[in-house]
């Protein structure tokens, strides 16, 4: 598919739970003008731990390079996993690559739209970067637990994948409520300053709603939901879940 503009977020290159092989599947089949990569793509934090990078992590850097080559405007939007990357923007690399903390985005319908990571408007991120790290091991944990009860579940005959981590984030209280101020804030900020709507990521939940006359649209995440916000050519914004695509299920079979 050809769209408009891509919008990805939080692929934790860098990581075992990142899914770039899945990614450079999407990558493959679908095609944009921009291609704007909203925070979290290296995941500087998981590094400093452990150094995991697996071939595909390095072929995801390529194909986004091959992209830009080819004339894909490729913006990279710094978020807290990649902040190492923050004292030096804004960076223009050639032609058809940009890093920034920030960028305004003109959609076709020409609403304006304020494109950030999310991590400046967490007060946890910002104020308590001790208690974002803990969060971020407890987080991790889930993960690993995932595969282990996933494992159980195929030998007890139940094949549908169930995610622990996505459970807890979804139902837990605390975690439902700093997911609906998280919104909130980054939605009030964006109607102060004069936008249409926000586009973000850092929060692993995928959504596209509208809060107070503001256009929210997070993108999700490439370590559980493998999703991305697309802009069409007649200016309608859409989530794709590549790993509910049908045709991305017969993509991956082919291959």
């Amino acid at each position: 598919m050809k769209y408009k503009s891509i919008f990805i977020s939080d692929i934790h290159l860098g990581t075992r739970f990142s899914k770039a092989k899945v990614l450079l599947n999407f990558l493959k089949h679908n095609e944009s003008d921009q291609l704007i990569l909203v925070g979290d793509i290296i995941d500087g934090w998981a590094i400093k731990r452990k150094l995991i990078w697996p071939q595909e992590h390095s072929d995801v850097i390529q194909k986004i390079l091959k992209k830009a080559k080819k004339g894909t405007k490729v913006t990279f939007i710094t978020g807290n996993h990649d902040e190492f990357l923050r004292p030096f923007v804004p960076l223009l690399l050639g032609d058809s690559v940009s890093i920034a903390n920030e960028l305004e985005y003109v959609a076709i319908n020409k609403k304006k739209y304020y494109i950030t990571h999310g991590d400046f408007f967490d007060s946890i991120t910002m104020t308590k970067k001790w208690l974002a790290i803990l969060g971020d091991y407890g987080y991790d944990l889930l993960l690993h637990l995932n595969v282990v009860l996933n494992f159980l579940r195929k030998r007890i005959g139940i094949k549908k994948y169930w995610s622990l981590s996505k459970y807890v984030k979804d139902n837990v209280k605390s975690s439902v409520s700093f997911i609906s101020d998280f919104e909130a804030v980054l939605s009030t900020h964006a109607k102060n300053k004069g936008y249409d709507g926000i586009i973000c990521g850092h929060i692993h939940k995928a959504e596209i709603r509208d809060i107070e006359d503001i256009e929210y649209l997070n993108c999700g995440d490439w370590v559980e939901s493998c999703t991305a916000i697309v802009e069409t050519y007649e200016g309608e914004f859409k989530i794709i879940n590549w790993l509910e695509n049908d045709n991305s299920s017969k993509k991956n079979s082919n291959e």
